[in-house]
């Protein structure tokens, strides 16, 4: 466990350390998110936070692999070298969107070369057992088409809730956190060996997500980008592969774990995964392309039922944890009735998130109003908060720059919060 703990640290170290680098770099080279009528901030603010994230899991892997609790997973095993290709491949593909924007189809692509790499090298579901059901073992030809869909959907689920500041890596971060916690019962309990390389990429992934949070909460300093939330599918997807769809056991014969192991994944992220698949059945509707944005996503509803940015997310985490503890806890304790504080926590974030808004609209819709009019001020004329003072940009103003007018007029719209925020000017 203390080996778990180290390289769930160092990983968290490096993103919260590299993000300082990553931003002024983004800055640097014009890799800026400017805000649009889709887009739910307010102000330029550098992207490309998945190069952090990245290179924080490579120096993870790399302490991981001197570490000799891990040798077991490292030494015969191309697992792990699947994990680190795989990632890397969704890392540049998601990079190259964030610069460059790339189409749907060369994204889906990306996705699919992913999964593809990581069944080649060893990283493949070779079980699944349907809930209440009968557990199917894969056929050969059948192993790459599910793992592939697999990565795909997972990859997909959090880039699509990846809308607000601290949203996805929260996120990510309690369901890794919670999947970590079931790889260990799992292994105490016999079921997973020392080999399996699935908890060290839940804790790894855990690890850089509370890293990277202190800079994306609310106003972010710096976004993940595509790169950095496909990064975290790709990771806790391969977590869940190697876990869940090795285990032909139920677990120690509790009947609870009906659903284990691969629902169990389904139930820890079903924040993004049900956010996905309204997504899809929205588009089939209205039969527009899945590479369409909108702004129906959960967040999205959430904020127009009157919640700001902060307490939207803290719903959707809040969710995410009575999710993750709903379907963990019981099994550990043996109870059935210890559903019924897991049950009552839903029960009450349900009626915060439909009720507490009604004496907060009156707010937000003058908030609303404000907006409107900032709308009609051109953006150089004071607002921005995510570019501080002694940031630099390149000789020539990259074009997601381009509408901030001159130099001059640039430097005051990148410099003018962090003055605020020096002198507590309003």
């Amino acid at each position: 466990m203390l080996s778990y703990l180290l390289v769930g640290a160092v990983a968290a170290g490096a993103t919260y350390g590299l993000c300082f680098v990553v931003r002024r770099l983004a800055v640097r080279f014009g890799a800026v998110v400017l805000p649009d009528e889709r887009k739910v901030h307010a102000s330029p603010t550098p992207t490309a936070g998945g190069a952090a994230m990245f290179a924080a899991f490579l120096i993870a892997m790399a302490v991981a692999w001197r570490l000799p609790q891990f040798r077991d997973a490292f030494d015969g095993s191309s697992e792990p070298l699947g994990i680190v290709l795989a990632v890397a491949a969704i890392f540049v593909v998601g990079l190259v969107d964030d610069l460059r924007e790339v189409s749907a189809p060369a994204k889906l692509a990306g996705q699919v070369l992913a999964g593809s790499v990581l069944y080649f090298l060893g990283v493949t579901l070779f079980f699944f057992r349907v809930p209440f059901g009968d557990l199917l073992s894969l056929s050969a030809d059948l192993q790459p088409l599910v793992t592939v869909l697999w990565v795909v959907a997972i990859a997909n689920a959090v880039n699509f809730i990846d809308g607000l500041d601290g949203l996805a890596a929260g996120i990510v971060f309690i369901a890794a956190g919670a999947f970590f916690v079931y790889s260990n019962r799992l292994f105490d309990a016999g079921l997973i060996g020392s080999e399996n390389v699935g908890p060290l990429a839940a804790v790894i992934a855990c690890g850089i997500c509370l890293g990277f949070l202190p800079h994306n909460m609310h106003p972010a300093r710096i976004f993940m980008g595509d790169a950095g939330a496909m990064v975290l599918g790709v990771l806790m997807a391969s977590s869940t592969i190697v876990v869940g769809g090795r285990i032909d056991d139920q677990f120690s014969g509790q009947a609870y774990f009906f659903f284990a192991p691969m629902v169990i994944p389904l139930f820890i992220l079903g924040v993004p995964i049900v956010d996905t698949v309204f997504a899809v059945v929205r588009r089939a509707v209205r039969r527009t392309a899945l590479s369409v944005a909108d702004k129906e996503h959960l967040h999205h509803r959430l904020m127009r039922l009157g919640h700001g940015h902060r307490r939207s997310v803290l719903i959707l985490w809040a969710w995410t944890a009575i999710f993750s503890l709903l379907i963990l806890f019981p099994p550990f304790t043996g109870k059935a009735n210890a559903l019924i504080p897991f049950v009552a926590a839903g029960l009450g974030v349900g009626l915060y998130t439909l009720f507490i808004p009604v004496h907060h609209r009156a707010e937000a819709s003058r908030v609303e109003l404000v907006a409107e009019s900032e709308e009609e001020t051109p953006f150089h004329e004071g607002h921005g908060v995510g570019v501080e003072e002694g940031d630099e940009w390149p000789d020539e103003e990259p074009k997601r720059a381009a509408a901030f007018g001159s130099r001059a007029e640039l430097a005051d719209v990148v410099h003018l919060p962090e003055r605020r925020r020096r002198t507590g000017e309003r």
